[in-house]
């Protein structure tokens, strides 16, 4: 009977094969049946849960995407949770830019065909297919609703993104178009560790393995500056793309983990190996096992050689980054441990092929005068973790080729400097430079160069921007002295530049942007505002509904007070409240304050009525009163951590008053409240105020910037 089977088997083989051989040549069946798998578009690594004592709520969790595609999925864990979980409700939509919780094109999410899903303990959970057309580097929206109390979530705590939460009690609004029912927030992904795209031009899906830098932080929240977000841009301009899956996690261990934080090896299957259509890793770890981790060279480089072994059994490239340097980060450096880290690092340079190549993210970022420090341009501020500059950095040192999954790439780059331009309203031209550095192997013609401004501004090119030929290994520069308007709102403003160039008969783009600081300059204030002082170095600014405050000030409670303030005569009511926002706060010590004032007369505190809610610059918000009426304000509430922007209501009901705070200006938290007994039964003044707290740190002065101050009965 097996004899007869194996020739059954071999005949019908035999069968298929001359149908085959009869049938006429599809070329293109091989693309077509690429487009049919599931490529990962956007991941996270899930690794620890908590109980968030909550029932019938929704979430609604927003995500940028790297590859596009014409359907989508989602896939959900419940992995480091001991009870299952059951999803009521679950859509998928594209995120309304600029509009908070709001989505277009929600479609509903099936689970082998039904709506509910119970995910249990330990377990995942990928949706059906449901048609909807991604675009590449779009921002994707999935809303879950869980009916009954969540007793727990399983979540990837440093989302650096604002996800949007019902209230208790609120209900199933996975399918609402409209964010108005989302009225709370944090920033941490629950249940969500994967979206997966299919019919769209992607090869296949690069994994980025790593620790907190590759997790984003010190990059700005809410904006995608990752390292792994700028390498998503990059490949966005092949003609094959790929999906980029963030599997970072803050702490991440080659050698060693822990409870809710497996090492890389551990989470190697998981995080790496099953995720769809992966076809390269880059691992960029090793700065934890060397710094405080206790890990020698040696035991790093074993464990690389370990990943290395399993990814390559699975038919997968594996690329290394250098580890980073990172003097000054703690006390965590030493000379022995410097020596442990170039013996890595020599290892990833020269693997002998262990590695399928390496990014130097090292080379990228040190400063050529100190190599075991960051340069000040790509610091964060704590000598570890990159700032956004110091992330699109590591983004531009790997080889787009050597992932082996895009192709037809960009090879001619362009890049302005400074990295974070300051400019000031009215004042002087700055000088801005582009870049652009052929990294090809045939040369790039026809190259031109334009920079992108906002309106109003101006820039006067300094050569020009147009060239013949840029030849391979070859940079070429273009430098324009650039004038904001003279009405240009202070803050972050946008400067880009495009360059577009031919090469190897195609025309070509590349584009890249700064964030410009406009930082005001004194000026005074307009009627109907005033302002005070007990500080003789003080000086103001306005324009349009922007105020700022240079203050010097040793304090601004107990027995000094010593500040700067801008205020309205008449604008604190008897019954109502009084809201700004402080957007930023320099220049000084930790306990600088900046905040809103009232009193019955700001000029003479000890007329009554004294109270001030600030958040200082780093030891959180400050709620302070007088409460006998001499002018000293001798009451506090309040701590926490700072956050700017910040902003900061006082509510008044008499002799009544009340602090909140908030960080998006919809979401309120109640600081405190006290009675001041001296306040008097009328209006009185409200205003904004500074303090440098410069007891400790003499001669210092803040700078303290509003863009938003009203009062309402």
């Amino acid at each position: 009977m097996l004899g007869h089977r194996r020739l059954a088997v071999l005949a019908a083989a035999m069968g298929a094969l001359v149908a085959g051989l009869l049938l006429p040549a599809a070329p293109t069946a091989v693309a077509a049946q690429q487009t049919q798998k599931w490529t990962g578009t956007w991941a996270t690594a899930q690794h620890a849960a908590y109980d968030p004592g909550t029932s019938e709520v929704t979430v609604r969790i927003p995500v940028r995407v790297s590859a596009g595609g014409s359907s989508v999925r989602i896939r959900l864990t419940n992995g480091f949770t001991t009870e299952p979980v059951t999803i009521g409700h679950a859509t998928v939509g594209l995120g309304d830019s600029g509009n908070g919780g709001a989505v277009t094109k929600p479609r509903r999410l099936d689970f082998g065909g039904k709506s509910e899903v119970t995910v249990p303990a330990g377990g995942e959970a990928a949706s059906d297919q449901v048609r909807l057309s991604v675009p590449a580097r779009s921002s994707v929206v999935v809303s879950l609703y869980f009916p009954g109390r969540l007793t727990h979530i399983s979540q990837h705590w440093m989302g650096l993104q604002t996800v949007y939460w019902t209230p208790d009690g609120g209900g199933d609004h996975a399918g609402d178009t409209a964010g108005a029912a989302f009225t709370r927030t944090d920033s941490t992904f629950p249940f969500l560790t994967g979206v997966d795209v299919r019919g769209g031009s992607a090869a296949g899906a690069v994994v980025t393995l790593g620790d907190s830098i590759t997790d984003g932080a010190s990059s700005t929240s809410n904006a995608d500056r990752r390292w792994p977000d700028y390498l998503a841009a990059r490949l966005s301009a092949c003609s094959t793309t790929a999906g980029v899956l963030n599997e970072g996690i803050s702490g991440n261990r080659i050698t060693a983990g822990t409870d809710g934080n497996p090492s890389a090896l551990e989470r190697l299957e998981r995080d790496v190996l099953a995720q769809p259509n992966a076809r390269t890793v880059v691992l960029f770890e090793g700065v934890n096992d060397l710094s405080w981790g206790g890990a020698t060279g040696d035991q790093v480089i074993d464990g690389m050689k370990e990943i290395a072994r399993r990814v390559h059994e699975r038919g997968l490239r594996l690329i290394g980054a250098t580890v980073v340097p990172y003097r000054g980060w703690g006390d965590w450096w030493t000379e022995a441990k410097e020596a442990d880290r170039q013996k890595v690092n020599s290892f990833v340079r020269d693997s002998g092929g262990v590695l399928d190549g390496y990014a130097d993210f090292d080379r990228a970022v040190r400063d050529p005068d100190e190599p075991t420090r960051y340069a000040a341009a790509f610091d964060s501020g704590d000598h570890l973790h990159p700032n956004d500059t110091g992330m699109k950095a590591f983004a531009d040192a790997i080889d787009l080729p050597g992932l082996r999954v895009a192709r037809d790439c960009p090879s001619t780059r362009v890049r302005l400097t400074p990295y974070r331009p300051s400019l000031q309203a009215g004042g002087q031209g700055t000088r801005i430079t582009a870049t652009l550095t052929n990294d090809g192997r045939t040369a790039a013609t026809d190259v031109r160069t334009r920079l992108d401004l906002p309106a109003g501004w101006s820039a006067e090119p300094a050569g020009g921007a147009q060239l013949r030929v840029l030849g391979p290994g070859e940079s070429t520069t273009v430098t324009w002295t650039v004038t904001p308007g003279s009405d240009t709102a202070w803050g972050t403003h946008s400067l880009g530049v495009r360059s577009s160039y031919r090469q190897s008969g195609k025309r070509r783009l590349d584009t890249d942007e700064v964030d410009a600081t406009v930082a005001p300059a004194p000026s005074g204030v307009q009627a109907p505002y005033l302002t005070t002082a007990t500080t003789d170095d003080a000086r103001y600014a306005q324009n349009g509904g922007q105020f700022a405050i240079w203050a010097g000030g040793q304090d601004l409670s107990g027995w000094k007070d010593e500040k700067a303030a801008v205020y309205l005569p008449g604008a604190a009511p008897s019954s109502g409240s009084v809201t700004a926002r402080v957007v930023a706060q320099t220049g000084s010590g930790p306990s600088a304050k900046a905040g809103i004032a009232v009193a019955n007369d700001l000029t003479a505190p000890d007329k009554g009525g004294y109270a001030v809610l600030t958040m200082s610059a780093q030891f959180g918000l400050e709620f302070m009163t007088d409460s006998d009426g001499d002018g000293r304000l001798d009451t506090w509430a309040g701590g926490g951590s700072s956050y700017h922007p910040a902003w900061l209501r006082l509510a008044r009901e008499g002799a009544a008053y009340t602090a909140y705070a908030s960080a998006d200006g919809i979401v309120w938290q109640q600081i405190a409240a006290a009675t001041v007994p001296s306040a008097s039964g009328g209006e009185g003044d409200a205003g904004m105020v500074a303090s440098a707290v410069n007891l400790n740190y003499p001669g210092q002065t803040t700078t303290a910037v509003f863009d938003s101050f009203s009062s309402t009965k």
